[in-house]
């Protein structure tokens, strides 16, 4: 999952760009026993405080019990804020934490400041071969590895399935066009909305640019692309989505106010990922009973199938005083016996192949529902600007939501910020 860079976020990228920032790259070997040796480890959680932040306290109890002689702080920070929490306590090191949960988009960002440690060698890094290929290309940056996969995540297609079969559909819509066509029958039978489309957060604009052949930047040729044919198009399915009446969006307090209207059966679909199942099994409504949510691949545009690939990793701070303690945590939160006890307690993803193999995993329906949607990620641009792409396009997603810009200008405008922020063709 991934949230719009913020500003001052933005400006360490770029003063970093022309000095270095951090600690050095050169990951020495980690000295001692921290079993035997003890020492405190603080931990930056950025999971969600009440659906998912039990489960992880719960797991760093365990560490805790079984190394007793190390103690773990673990700070829950919201999200919304962490990308810049993070980037200042690194640039200060005032209290800066020894180990962060970092969303994927943030590693080589992070690691270009040289703010993280290097874990190829080091016992952070076990079983590195066990990890599925995309969750360990986010983690890489000019070569080195600079975090550990935790979950992996993309985005999939959330459905009621009680609002579906009494509007007579009898499976989830495939393509954009069958959406439509399903959108239509809900409103006409039920009289509700078929699709809530976030509006707030460009993020989930990328199944409709991946679904019209598109991306934003290709990274190999530093080339902009997502004002191109294939972006132009994403744009007016977005735009055609809302203007035909099939969703119905909203350009602020987004997650919200999609989250309740899903929750409360206003609305029979959404785009989302496995960070809302804890949320929308727990929230009761229309998921009282767990089988009523459906989950499918997200639909298809005039392209194909594609969803962003996200997820989150553990990262070591590269000035952390705590290194060796820090990485005996990162390995025991990583392994596939914790990656596991995640899994059947909130229903989120793992990075680990070993784990997905797991009769008692594989079994679990969040994994059976996305399997098929991860086999069709899409991977974003693993460039320490990566997370900054996502302020001008959700300037001109609203922008076209609201009225105020064409398809065309939309792109063309996103484009052009991209060329000036880049300095790509």
């Amino acid at each position: 999952m991934r949230r719009g860079i913020a500003a001052s976020a933005l400006a360490l990228i770029l003063a970093c760009s022309l000095t270095a920032c951090g600690g050095s790259d050169q990951a020495s070997g980690s000295s001692g026993n921290p079993a035997k040796d003890g020492g405190t480890v603080t931990w930056w959680d950025t999971s969600d405080a009440k659906a998912e932040a039990p489960t992880y306290r719960a797991i760093v109890a365990d560490f805790e019990a079984k190394y007793p002689k190390i103690k773990v702080n673990y700070v829950n920070v919201p999200f919304a804020d962490a990308q810049n929490r993070i980037s200042t306590a690194f640039s200060t090191g005032s209290d800066a934490p020894d180990v962060i949960r970092s969303e994927v988009g943030w590693t080589p960002e992070l690691a270009a400041q040289h703010y993280l440690r290097p874990l190829d060698g080091t016992p952070a890094l076990v079983g590195a071969k066990d990890f599925l290929p995309n969750p360990a290309a986010a983690t890489r940056y000019e070569g080195k590895t600079y975090a550990v996969p935790q979950v992996t995540d993309t985005m999939a297609l959330f459905y009621n399935k009680r609002m579906f079969a009494a509007a007579g559909i009898d499976h989830p819509p495939v393509t954009v066009d069958e959406l439509k066509t399903d959108s239509a029958l809900i409103k006409k039978k039920l009289g509700k909305t078929g699709f809530y489309l976030r509006g707030d957060d460009a993020y989930w604009t990328l199944p409709f640019i991946y679904g019209e052949g598109g991306d934003l930047v290709d990274a190999d040729t530093k080339t902009v692309t997502v004002d191109n044919a294939a972006g132009v198009r994403a744009f007016k399915v977005i735009k055609g989505l809302v203007d035909s009446g099939a969703a119905k969006t909203s350009l602020t307090d987004g997650w919200t106010k999609m989250m309740s209207d899903f929750q409360a059966g206003d609305v029979a679909m959404m785009i989302n990922g496995p960070w809302a199942l804890s949320t929308v099994r727990k929230g009761g409504g229309a998921f009282a009973a767990p089988s009523n949510l459906g989950i499918a691949v997200v639909p298809a545009g005039s392209a194909g199938q594609g969803a962003p690939q996200g997820g989150q990793s553990y990262a070591v701070y590269a000035n952390s005083k705590n290194i060796a303690a820090s990485e005996l945590f990162v390995q025991y939160m990583s392994s596939s016996e914790v990656q596991a006890k995640i899994t059947k307690a909130l229903g989120v993803l793992p990075t680990r192949k070993s784990v997905w193999a797991r009769p008692d995993i594989a079994s679990i329906d969040s994994v059976k529902s996305f399997k098929k949607a991860i086999d069709k990620v899409h991977q974003r641009p693993w460039i320490p600007e990566g997370d900054s792409l996502f302020a001008p396009l959700a300037t001109e997603y609203a922008a076209l939501l609201s009225g105020k810009e064409s398809p065309q200008s939309a792109a063309r405008n996103t484009g052009d910020a991209y060329r000036k922020n880049l300095g790509w063709k």
